[in-house]
C-alpha cells in the first residue's frame, strides 16, 4: 500500500512540474500575440500613407494608370505563392488548415503553381496536399526578425520579375479573430488590377490643401508600390505569428484544463487510497487489542 501512496505522490508532483512549465508557456504566448498585434497596428498610419501616395500618383495618370492595369491583368503563366505558416509544434491544426485552404484555393487558378512556404511544418503540409514548394524560409522568432525575411521576400520576388515574367503573386496566412480563434485568407498582391488602382484614384483627400507630386512620376510611384508590398507582406507575417500564438494558447489553455482535472483525479484517488490505509492499520490495532484482551 505504501508503494502505491509513493507512485501517487510522484505523479501528483510530476502533473505539477507539468502545469508550472504549461503556464509558463502560456504566459510567453499571451505576450506574444501583444508584441505582434501592436506591430500591426503600428502600420497602419504608414499603410495610410502609402495608399494616399499611391493615390495621387494614379489621380495625375489616371488613364495611363488605367491602361497599365490593362495590361497587368493579361493572364500569367505562373502563379506564385506565399504560405505563412510555423516551424513548432502545439499548434493544433494551424498548418493543416491554411494548407488545405491554399491547396484549395490555387488549384482554381490557371498555370503553372511555384510555392514557397514560411515555416517547416507547413511545407511538409503543403508536400502532402499536392504542393510541393519550391523554397522554404525561416519563421521569424520576434517583431525584429520579420524585417529581414520580407526583404528575402522581396528579393525572390523582384527575381522573378526581372525575367520578364508576368508572374501572379498571392499570399496565404492565419489571420487572428476574436479570442483565441483564427482563421485562413488569402490576398492578391501583383499584378495590381484595375480596380484596386481605381479604388485608390478615387480615394479622397484627408485635407483642403490638394497635394502636388514633386519630380518623376514613375521612379516615385514603383517606389510607392514597393513599399505597400513590404507594408502587406510585414502585416500578412506579423498577423500569421499572432494566430500561431493564439493557436498555442489556446493548446496550452486546454493543457492546464487536462492537469488540472488530472491533478483532482490523482489527489481524490491518494486519499481514498491513504484512508483505506489507515483503516487497515486501524483494524490491525483492534484485532490485536481484542487478541490480547481476551488472554488476559
Amino acid at each position: 500500500m505504501s508503494d502505491t501512496l509513493a507512485s501517487l505522490r510522484r505523479k501528483i508532483g510530476g502533473a505539477g512540474d507539468l502545469e508550472s512549465v504549461v503556464r509558463s508557456m502560456k504566459a510567453l504566448a499571451a505576450a506574444s500575440i501583444g508584441q505582434y498585434e501592436k506591430s500591426v497596428l503600428a502600420l497602419d498610419d504608414y499603410h495610410r500613407a502609402l495608399e494616399l501616395g499611391l493615390a495621387v500618383c494614379l489621380r495625375k495618370r489616371e488613364e495611363r494608370a488605367a491602361e497599365q492595369a490593362g495590361q497587368t491583368g493579361k493572364a500569367a503563366k505562373t502563379v506564385t505563392a506565399i504560405v505563412f505558416g510555423s516551424d513548432q509544434g502545439l499548434v493544433g491544426q494551424f498548418n493543416d488548415l491554411l494548407a488545405d485552404f491554399a491547396a484549395k484555393t490555387l488549384g482554381a487558378l490557371p498555370g503553372e503553381k511555384k510555392v514557397w512556404a514560411v515555416g517547416e511544418r507547413v511545407r511538409a503540409r503543403l508536400a502532402d496536399a499536392g504542393l510541393p514548394p519550391v523554397g522554404l524560409f525561416a519563421v521569424p522568432t520576434s517583431v525584429n526578425a520579420i524585417t529581414p525575411l520580407i526583404g528575402q521576400i522581396l528579393v525572390e520576388s523582384e527575381a522573378h520579375h526581372g525575367k520578364g515574367e508576368l508572374v501572379q503573386l498571392y499570399l496565404f496566412h492565419n489571420r487572428p479573430k476574436s479570442g483565441a480563434a483564427y482563421e485562413p485568407i488569402s490576398q492578391h498582391l501583383l499584378p495590381l488590377d484595375e480596380p484596386w488602382g481605381l479604388k485608390l484614384a478615387h480615394l479622397p483627400w484627408p485635407t483642403k490643401n490638394l497635394p502636388e507630386l514633386i519630380g518623376c512620376q514613375e521612379p516615385t510611384l514603383r517606389a510607392l508600390v514597393r513599399e505597400y508590398l513590404f507594408v502587406s507582406l510585414y502585416k500578412a507575417c506579423a498577423e500569421s505569428l499572432a494566430s500561431e500564438n493564439a493557436s498555442r494558447l489556446a493548446a496550452m489553455q486546454r493543457a492546464e484544463k487536462n492537469i488540472d482535472e488530472l491533478v483532482e483525479t490523482l489527489n481524490q484517488t491518494f486519499r481514498r487510497v491513504r484512508q483505506t490505509s489507515i483503516d487497515e492499520e486501524l483494524f490491525d490495532v483492534l484485532s490485536g487489542y481484542e487478541f490480547l484482551s481476551k488472554r488476559i
